[in-house]
């Protein structure tokens, strides 16, 4: 029962009621459009195709909000983007009539004011009025994409002493499938983008991939907020005016040090001013606050907490330390675990009590500032107090599996999927099913020493 103030689309075979979705096995919409009577525009459509022989009414409204105006007689179309800028015109019966003959979409727009989004007709893909949830009711809204499992640095966290053996280049994702991919996970309501590595910015084509996500935050038909990167830094300032143009908009910076000689210890590289100079470079772009992630180990780095707390005095920093985890090759131990309370008490007796910041719903960080201080500090819990029920995301390894947990060896090759001919739909229901048996907390495991024992990716060729 389609009432005349009932928005109906018509998608290459499918028609979609609100959020109802109804298969025409994949009928075309021929014929022409019946005439059109009086105010609303109250009109049929012929679906002659298949036994589907019905009229169907649909209400077109007639006005908008980009002060157009538009007549009872008009329908509202678009197969090409356009920005909230610019008119909406209303077709002409010939325009229309040809329009539907070429087997395109046509899109019955419900409401008085048009938001700028509703008035965009998809083009090759269709809406997904699904989300991406698991058994647990945990709505994934953030793609971790690694690019590569190559790196300037050589972290110890991070990369085994004896190397990896790394991926062929021919089995790592191109730019195209990189897009492809995630275009499917945006159709499912992904509103963040992370681009991680080994270093994303190794890659010769990371300025391309930055630009074709980039295009998807400029299209209304998606939701795509926030394109972010995790990155060493090591060649970040040159390139950042580049990333910033394309659509980059967040920036996470590893830094474990802030002695240039333990630096050269740390990731058994030099180049620790460089990376002082891309955390500046991205302030003076106005990144606040510029995220920098320090993975704190016992006799290694825990003596400069402090020091890393006083970079946020007067700078709009937001320093995370993040508790040591074990992944495989990085010689994890709890001797050099320094826990998020054990951290929490030094600070505090040196600057006192701490004020906590409101985190966002997703948050992985626990957020503090430091009384007059301009920065904050925060916490990633991971080992001693997780955050896995709130957990909204998902990683793409550099080859092309899906990880739906960190810490969960589980995965599902979307690469292979991809290069086999798997359709967009296909592609996206296996997503559904691998989120479905994501465990609720640590990929299944019990704890820090459950998780050390199993065996897992190092930490490079996940993506950090």
């Amino acid at each position: 029962d389609i009432g005349s103030s009932d928005v109906v689309t018509f998608d290459h075979g499918y028609i979609a009621v609100d959020e109802l979705c109804i298969s025409l096995d994949l009928v075309l919409l021929k014929k022409e459009i019946a005439e059109f009577s009086g105010f609303a525009g109250l009109g049929r459509l012929s679906t002659a195709a298949q036994g589907f022989d019905d009229f169907v009414p649909v209400s077109f409204w007639t006005d908008c909000k980009f002060g157009v105006d538009i007549g009872s007689s008009d329908v509202v179309t678009r197969w090409k983007r356009n920005s909230a800028s610019e008119s909406i015109d209303g077709q002409t019966w010939n325009e229309i009539r040809a329009y539907m003959s070429s087997g395109r979409v046509l899109n019955g727009l419900k409401h008085a004011r048009l938001s700028e989004q509703s008035v965009l007709v998809k083009e090759g893909v269709r809406p997904r009025p699904k989300i991406l949830e698991d058994s647990f009711g945990r709505k994934h809204t953030y793609l971790r994409i690694s690019l590569t499992e190559r790196c300037y640095l050589r972290c110890l966290y991070c990369m085994p002493e004896e190397g990896i053996e790394l991926s062929p280049s021919n089995e790592l994702l191109t730019a195209s499938e990189i897009e492809r991919i995630s275009r499917v996970f945006l159709s499912y309501g992904v509103d963040k983008i992370r681009l991680t590595g080994g270093e994303p910015l190794v890659r010769k084509d990371f300025d391309d991939i930055v630009q074709r996500l980039g295009t998807y935050k400029r299209d209304p038909r998606y939701n795509l907020k926030t394109i972010a990167i995790t990155t060493n830094g090591i060649t970040l300032r040159k390139k950042l005016k580049t990333l910033v143009d394309n659509g980059l908009s967040a920036v996470n910076i590893s830094l474990d040090t802030l002695v240039p000689q333990k630096f050269e210890l740390i990731t058994r590289r030099r180049g620790h001013e460089r990376v002082i100079e891309a955390i500046d470079a991205c302030l003076d772009a106005n990144f606040g606050p510029v995220k920098v992630n320090c993975v704190l180990m016992r006799g290694v780095n825990d003596d400069e907490l402090l020091d890393f707390c006083r970079m946020t005095e007067h700078k709009d920093l937001d320093i995370r330390f993040i508790e040591y985890m074990p992944f495989d090759g990085n010689r994890w131990s709890d001797k050099k675990f320094v826990s998020y309370a054990e951290a929490m008490e030094k600070i505090t007796a040196e600057f006192g009590a701490l004020s906590k910041v409101v985190d966002d719903e997703n948050d992985t960080s626990k957020h503090y500032k430091i009384s007059g201080f301009a920065g904050r500090i925060g916490f990633i819990t991971s080992m001693t107090s997780h955050f896995c029920g709130t957990c909204n995301r998902l990683r793409m390894t550099a080859d092309g599996n899906l990880k739906v947990c960190l810490f969960g060896s589980s995965e599902v090759s979307l690469r292979d999927m991809l290069r086999d001919g798997a359709t967009d739909d296909e592609l996206g229901e296996v997503v559904e099913a691998a989120i479905y048996q994501k465990y609720y907390a640590l990929g299944g495991n019990q704890d820090m020493y459950d998780i050390a024992s199993r065996k897992n990716r190092p930490m490079i060729t996940i993506g950090g």
